[in-house]
């Protein structure tokens, strides 16, 4: 179903609205580049600060330009199980092949919360659904029973895991049974390659967005059993993964596409730019990995 590199897109901003035209060419360039998969308006897609409106025309936007050449999933998620649902409908509406709905951030909810507000959002709306498991940001943390119990359901058909706990992989998978009806995807850069190591399908990247090339490289090389390949992209790429988050993302990402001529490097607030020991540490993890700017 979904595999290798699949980029969180940024959503470039020019003057504070939404620039359309470099989201369309960021799509276009992801493509050529090999990335097997588009998810806009997650995280790293500022999603919190976005209108409903832009949200559901930035996920319109992708799935028009992508024209079917790869899957579309969709950010949808909320704090709201009503508001998640009428993204994820509006996701169907528009086209794309899944949604990534995040748990629920703020709210804190127990396990038996988290059950039963990913079973509404399948019991809603008829489209593939990837959980998004990422407790550093919403607090709660998804427990692989929990997980297992959600993989029963005819829409949940995998998950996005950026808790870094790598050895969940294997714990899911022993949890569910056939990881074909279920995919285990990574939400974190650094640790991609053990993840794929331990049975993970693909990424769910940030680093993408700066080198789609040679993150499609680094899961093409694992996929096709060329280990030796893989890591040497890894050793590229290592030091671009953690300058993603030098300062808060996506900062990182949007200065170094500014420094490819392929959006401006504008955040809303709260969030600002990376400072000037953060630009420098980005320049640098980019001429490492042969990134010219």
């Amino acid at each position: 179903m979904f595999h290798g590199s699949i980029p969180a897109l940024v959503t470039p901003f020019k003057n504070g609205a939404v620039d359309e035209a470099a989201f369309a060419a960021l799509v276009e360039r992801q493509i050529a580049g090999g990335s097997a998969g588009l998810v806009p308006v997650g995280t790293t897609g500022e999603t919190s600060t976005l209108s409903t409106e832009e949200h559901k025309r930035v996920v319109s936007l992708c799935v028009e330009v992508a024209a079917g050449r790869v899957p579309v999933i969709a950010g949808a998620g909320s704090n709201s199980t009503d508001e998640a649902i009428d993204l994820v409908a509006h996701a169907k509406a528009a086209g794309a092949d899944a949604a990534l709905v995040v748990c629920p951030y703020y709210n804190n909810p127990n396990q038996d919360g988290l059950y039963a507000h990913f079973r509404a959002i399948n019991d809603a709306v008829a489209l593939p659904v990837v959980l998004y498991n990422v407790p550093s940001r919403t607090v709660v943390d998804l427990k692989p029973e929990t997980v297992a119990r959600l993989a029963e359901l005819p829409n949940i058909v995998g998950i996005k895991d950026a808790t870094g706990d790598m050895d969940r992989v294997t714990y899911h998978s022993a949890l569910i049974g056939d990881l074909e009806q279920f995919v285990q995807l990574s939400g974190d850069d650094p640790s991609a390659l053990g993840f794929l190591a331990m049975g993970g399908a693909g990424c769910i990247s940030v680093t993408a967005n700066v080198a789609p090339e040679l993150c499609a490289a680094m899961h093409m090389a694992f996929h096709d059993g060329d280990l030796e390949s893989a890591r040497a992209i890894e050793r590229r790429l290592i030091a671009l993964h953690r300058a993603m988050f030098c300062s808060p993302s996506p900062g990182p990402a949007k200065y170094a596409l500014s420094r490819l001529g392929l959006c401006a490097p504008e955040v809303r607030l709260p969030l600002t730019g990376p400072d000037d020991a953060a630009r420098a540490m980005i320049d640098e993890a980019m001429a490492l990995a042969g990134i010219n700017t």
